[in-house]
């Protein structure tokens, strides 16, 4: 298996690893604010804007998937962080919960975007893919740490997991370490994730003109709450609900599917709430940027066409070989006919 830490930094008396699991869910998160770049530029809006953000996300993410992973194992039981409060704060030594990043991250952003007067279905629509991918690379720090796995089984791409990983229903002495082989939840939930983003991506592409702002958001939800409620079957590190018989995790889940289902609903008007009268149809884009093509093309000067001069006949020459000068052509009198029947010209009309 591969070590967990990649390295280790010595510095004034005091050691600092550098793990594998903050390196991947870092590449995650710069993968995921990349796609959110180009799909705000593809729809006109300025790309610089979700770096602005990152900020925001990235730090209420990691403080809200800490407490929720905190909260997740109180219910399950564990009263180590009521012992000792101040495990709270040791992230690196494991357990951060995605729902957590999912709801303080949706939080920073919507106060961002607020306080900066952008459009919410933009940036939400741009974010629901680009979180599938960000969180299927972060399932690879899971399988070095070997944590995130499922019921032993007998398939040929079972697991293999050392007995120190081992969670407290399968000990290496009932389990052989050499023989037993566990589900890869992780890879599971992994590939769901990369192939529910390759579809979100490819209806935003194949059907642009005919989604409404919160479409590909509320897709994100239904994809990723219906995948988690399965691969919650094969998580039996996760705490159960006592009265249902399911996880904590499941119900969330569950819960953001259905809430994608009603979202969708609301907005084809299957369903027509009053809270959503004043909803938009399309997106409120705050600026476009220039491409490479379009400074270029501005910066080049406009030649303005020049009108060939007619050029005048010559003139007639004489016999005696003198240019005569064409006669000019007076235009003909206008009368008028008085009572009387008589003609006269308009001269003599003016003067009469």
């Amino acid at each position: 298996m591969i070590d967990p830490v990649i390295f280790t930094i010595r510095l004034f008396g005091q050691e600092f690893p550098v793990r594998w699991y903050g390196v991947i869910v870092m590449i995650g998160i710069v993968v995921g604010a990349l796609i959110v770049e180009r799909e705000l530029k593809r729809r006109g809006e300025k790309s610089d804007r979700i770096w602005d953000a990152l900020l925001w996300v990235v730090v209420a993410g990691v403080i809200g998937a800490r407490l929720w992973y905190v909260f997740n194992a109180v219910l399950g039981g564990n009263r180590s962080y009521f012992e000792n409060p101040g495990s709270i704060l040791r992230i690196w030594e494991g357990g951060l919960h995605i729902f957590g990043a999912f709801l303080f991250g949706g939080i920073a952003l919507l106060l961002f975007l607020r306080q900066n007067k952008l459009d919410a279905w933009l940036f939400l629509d741009a974010v629901g893919p680009a979180a599938l991918i960000g969180q299927g690379i972060g399932r690879i720090a899971n399988f070095i740490n070997q944590e995130l796995y499922g019921p032993p089984t007998s398939l040929p791409w079972g697991i293999r997991i050392d007995a120190v990983h081992r969670l407290p229903d399968y000990p290496a002495s009932r389990f052989p370490v050499e023989t037993i082989r566990f589900h890869p939840t992780f890879a599971y939930e992994m590939l769901w994730n990369f192939a529910s983003a390759g579809l979100l991506l490819w209806l935003a592409r194949r059907y642009e003109k005919d989604l409404k702002p919160g479409a590909l958001f509320a897709g994100w939800l239904v994809l990723a709450g219906i995948g988690r409620v399965i691969i919650e079957f094969f998580r039996p590190d996760q705490p159960p609900i006592p009265a249902l018989g399911i996880s904590y995790s499941a119900l969330f889940a569950a819960l953001m599917a259905i809430a994608g289902a009603v979202l969708l609903m609301v907005r084809y008007k299957a369903l027509t709430p009053r809270w959503a009268e004043n909803w938009e149809d399309e997106y409120d884009v705050s600026g476009k940027t220039d491409t490479a093509e379009d400074v270029i093309e501005s910066e080049q000067p406009v030649k303005v066409k020049k009108t060939p001069r007619t050029k005048k006949a010559p003139a007639a020459k004489t016999k005696t070989g003198t240019a005569k000068k064409p006669a000019k052509k007076t235009p003909p009198r206008r009368t008028t006919r008085t009572t009387r029947g008589t003609r006269r010209t308009a001269r003599a009309k003016k003067s009469s």
